[in-house]
């Protein structure tokens, strides 16, 4: 098991039910085959650019372990989800 690093901005225009499932969703891939050490909320934050036409972001931090599989699978689907407008994953293990 490695230990991975997620940041991701969620629309900062969508409601806070939406964003809480966003989130729900990503912590709901990650259980699946890993296991989720912390989330940290961000919370709204101006963007260093803007982003299709937006300026302001909710940012979101989870810590995790998994497989080397699970990082490329939470790839795919944060790439297709509407709420979700960038992201990043690090692997934590690698110099």
């Amino acid at each position: 098991m490695n230990n991975y690093e997620v940041m991701f901005i969620i629309e900062a225009a969508l409601d806070d039910e939406k964003k809480q499932a966003a989130i729900e969703m990503v912590k709901e891939i990650i259980a699946a085959d890993g296991e989720i050490v912390k989330v940290d909320v961000w919370g709204n934050r101006k963007l260093a650019y803007p982003i299709n036409k937006k300026n302001d972001g909710y940012y979101v931090v989870t810590t995790f372990t998994a497989g080397p599989e699970l990082p490329k699978e939470l790839d795919r689907r944060l790439k297709i989800s509407d709420s979700i407008i960038r992201h990043i994953i690090i692997n934590k293990d690698e110099k």
